[in-house]
């Protein structure tokens, strides 16, 4: 198995070839934003924090963001801050530099104010891009792509159905040396037991186990019971009736591989394989992070329907639902709904995936591309100061 894709110098792969304008805090975000919209091939990573944050989460958030700009999907990187926020724009600009990509700042005080540093920016992502547009693609096998397997808006069609399809599919990547990365730890909650044996060893194990309890503790220190408080009324709605049934329909998606290692959020897996990432159950945030620890494509299933994308990561979405699919088809890439019609067996669904995943790795874009959707919203653990 093989795509056509674009050869990193660090030997990774990527299936985009996005310059990336990264906005350091909030207060730039729209001059990236503008500078993205300016210029064809630019994405833009817009997000809400960057100044006023403390401790473990300033952390994250810088991290998040020097992977985001990682990921293979990005070719190039222009830094965009305002001047005065709490990173200083050329702190992130000299990480980025690190990865050995190029890398351009443009800081909104220093040009005079933002349309100057909209024309600046987009001057740097312009020649960027038209650098980017000479590179081809070229065959890779299929052990270089890494996957994410994500759902949201479930109803019991997932469980039942899409999230096998998904585990079938992502058991054909593994075995093609590929890897597999699953998210939502919310989501496993109930289930947590079931995967915990699927562990290569016992350090493994006792992550698993860890991050499902810190996940329930922080809840409980808000004062809420997650194991009462789910699932949603849109997850009651189709079908689904306690939180272990739609962990346990959640974690088909990770078909039958064992789990080489519990990932942090925006972690890189340390090899092949499958691994499970500590998300929250927040779809925006739980997809950034799969693209920050380097994800080139995720399939996101779905029961009820979602729009919801990411800005350098493509997202197929896939339900079993022959209504959503039917309802919702400028959002839809792949029906399923044949596996609960006695047409399509789920092994052969979980080839259909894997074709559209090579596809989409060549080059085809997904629903939520050719909508623009592109959200983009980083994981938080404590209060803003």
């Amino acid at each position: 198995m093989t795509f056509r894709g674009y050869r990193r110098p660090d030997g990774t792969v990527g299936i985009r070839n996005h310059v990336l304008i990264l906005p350091t805090s909030i207060c730039a975000a729209r001059v990236a934003s503008n500078i993205a919209g300016a210029v064809p091939g630019c994405v833009a990573a817009c997000h809400a924090y960057g100044c006023c944050q403390v401790g473990a989460d300033t952390r994250l958030t810088f991290q998040t963001l020097v992977n985001t700009a990682a990921n293979p999907n990005v070719g190039a990187i222009v830094v965009v801050g305002l001047g005065c926020e709490g990173w200083e724009p050329l702190g992130l600009l000299r990480a980025v530099e690190g990865l050995g990509k190029p890398a351009r700042a443009v800081v909104i005080q220093d040009e005079g104010g933002s349309l100057d540093a909209i024309r600046r920016g987009a001057a740097v992502a312009a020649r960027m891009a038209d650098t980017l547009a000479t590179h081809g693609r070229e065959e890779i096998p299929v052990s270089l792509l890494v996957l994410g397997l994500e759902c949201g808006g479930s109803d019991a069609t997932s469980g039942l159905a899409a999230n096998p399809a998904l585990g079938a599919a992502a058991d054909l990547l593994i075995a093609g040396g590929g890897t597999c990365i699953l998210s939502e730890t919310t989501e496993s909650i109930g289930a947590e037991h079931v995967l915990a044996r699927r562990a290569v060893n016992d350090r493994v194990r006792r992550r698993l186990l860890d991050i499902v309890r810190a996940c329930e503790e922080r809840a409980l220190r808000m004062g809420a019971d997650l194991r009462g408080s789910q699932p949603t009324p849109g997850n009651i709605a189709g079908g689904i009736t306690t939180l272990e049934e739609k962990s346990l329909g959640c974690i088909h998606k990770a078909g039958s591989a064992p789990i080489q290692d519990a990932l942090e959020y925006g972690e890189v897996p340390a090899g092949p394989g499958l691994y499970v990432m500590d998300t929250p159950g927040m779809d925006v945030e739980s997809l950034v992070g799969l693209a920050a620890g380097g994800a080139q494509v995720t399939v996101f299933t779905t029961g009820r329907g979602t729009p919801t994308g990411n800005p350098i990561m493509p997202v197929i979405k896939a339900t079993a639902n022959r209504r959503t699919a039917e309802r919702m088809a400028d959002n839809i890439d792949l029906d399923l709904s044949g596996v609960l019609e006695g047409t399509l067996a789920v092994d052969q669904a979980g080839r259909r995936i894997l074709d559209e995943i090579l596809a989409v790795a060549g080059g085809k874009p997904t629903k939520a591309e050719r909508l623009g959707r592109a959200e983009f919203s980083i994981y938080r653990i404590g209060p803003t100061f």
